[in-house]
């Protein structure tokens, strides 16, 4: 994603990126069964598979588990990560605009954004539920800032509106008067 030219609110302004666990990482040739243990002792729905480098290859959730291991009968302690792995990731970068990713993982339905450095490595997961966070009054004051940019291209057409409503009141109280 790339950040647009208007004023929002970046991933690593929100409260949680500074203060988020760093994610659970494995490599694809570790079993179901290990990355299961630590999810469930650190309570995590998901763990990020990297490459050598550190960098996101791909993601394992809950769901995945459920559905392509408990449900299909596959013994996990003999499946990969990198057989059931979600392989086409998106990432984003801390520079990215909150609204813009809350608006791609509403419209293509994931709950998980890895959020990676400049080379590329894992930083942070961010959840639905770190979005859900984001207050009605931060809302509000991004609407207001848009509005107000949306205006201020817009300003003869908002001129002429004016003056077509001041005209049109003007001569309403002077036919009431006649």
């Amino acid at each position: 994603m790339a950040p647009r030219d208007r004023v929002g609110m970046q991933l690593r302004d929100r409260p949680e990126f500074k203060s988020k666990p760093k994610p659970v990482t494995f490599r694809e040739d570790a079993t179901v069964a290990e990355a299961v243990a630590v999810m469930s002792a650190k309570n995590f729905g998901a763990v990020v598979v990297v490459d050598d480098d550190e960098k996101v290859i791909g993601v394992v959730t809950e769901r995945d588990i459920m559905i392509k291991i408990v449900n299909a009968g596959r013994d996990p302690k003999q499946t990969k990560l990198g057989d059931i792995m979600t392989r086409e990731v998106k990432v984003a970068r801390e520079t990215d605009d909150v609204l813009d990713w809350m608006r791609v993982m509403s419209n293509e339905r994931f709950r998980r954004l890895p959020v990676v450095d400049a080379d590329g490595r894992i930083m942070a997961v961010f959840t639905q539920g770190d979005f859900v966070s984001y207050t009605w009054p931060d809302l509000l004051h991004q609407a207001k800032q848009l509005a107000l940019a949306t205006m201020g291209r817009s300003y003869h057409l908002w001129m002429i509106l004016g003056g077509v409503l001041l005209y049109t009141l003007l001569m309403v109280l002077v036919l009431r008067w006649v």
